[in-house]
């Protein structure tokens, strides 16, 4: 428990901004979209004007971007790319910061297993993507809800915050194998953004060539597509994976940590 609060109390203050980053995001997203909204018509026959490539990637023959629903959907993609990029962060940092900040022997020497600090450093993340979930949702459902003239679409946004939760929890596993595999923190988090990045652009590259769709099984954001739930709903593959992947990411943290050489 000790141990949980310790990276609680580590972490409240970037937890906090990045909080209310969030929130301003949020109610600007959905300041534009009541401007847009107004215009109605005449931003459609705008947005019908963009390359079709563009338009493609966007989603703008599948979605109505007048009505709250639709916007929401199109705009949910700055909330996985927040989130996301703070789960993977979080997890890469918080294992590689004790040898980072010379308190790695300080927290070894206690008679305290190597598992059970795994576990704590992974609870507390855990506590942090979540509240991090929980902001976006409470803060959607408030900021929407004012400015949403149409019927109501909590229900949606409760939908689209289960696969949010999911993709920050594979990052945030992703993230952690990274950290103890990966000797120095800036190296860690230097793969671990590259490899956001990278999954992000393969699933940008996917929508713009159905050729290779396939490859959707390689990222995350095809996992959780917001058009694709909004549509469709979830598919159980979805789930599936990454459990696969969390479970595979947390049980080999487990096992290298055991035998890892730290340095402090």
């Amino acid at each position: 428990m000790n141990i949980i609060l310790r990276e609680l109390r580590s972490i409240w203050k970037a937890q906090l901004a990045w909080s209310a980053g969030i929130v301003f995001m949020v109610f600007v997203g959905m300041q534009k979209y009541a401007g847009f909204a107004r215009s109605g018509e005449q931003a459609l026959k705008l947005l019908d004007n963009l390359p079709n490539f563009v338009k493609k990637l966007l989603g703008l023959g599948e979605l109505d971007l007048t009505m709250a629903s639709g916007y929401y959907v199109l705009f949910f993609l700055y909330f996985a790319l927040l989130c996301g990029i703070h789960a993977i962060m979080q997890g890469a940092v918080v294992i590689s910061k004790e040898e980072r900040d010379k308190t790695a022997d300080f927290l070894l020497v206690k008679p305290v297993r190597r598992s059970r600090v795994i576990t704590a450093k992974l609870i507390a993340s855990l506590i942090s993507v979540g509240s991090i979930t929980l902001v976006t949702f409470v803060s959607s459902l408030l900021i929407v809800g004012r400015v949403n003239t149409g019927p109501s679409i909590a229900g949606l946004i409760s939908r689209l915050m289960v696969g949010l939760f999911f993709m920050q929890v594979l990052f945030l596993s992703v993230g952690m194998f990274l950290g103890v595999v990966v000797r120095t923190t800036r190296k860690a988090t230097g793969i671990a953004t590259a490899l956001f990045m990278g999954t992000f652009l393969l699933s940008v590259a996917i929508d713009l060539v159905h050729q290779i769709a396939f490859l959707r099984f390689l990222t995350p954001f095809k996992y959780f597509d917001a058009k694709a739930i909004y549509m469709k709903g979830y598919s159980p593959l979805s789930f599936v994976l990454s459990g696969l992947i969390i479970i595979a990411c947390i049980a080999a943290t487990y096992l290298i940590y055991q035998g890892k050489d730290i340095h402090a």
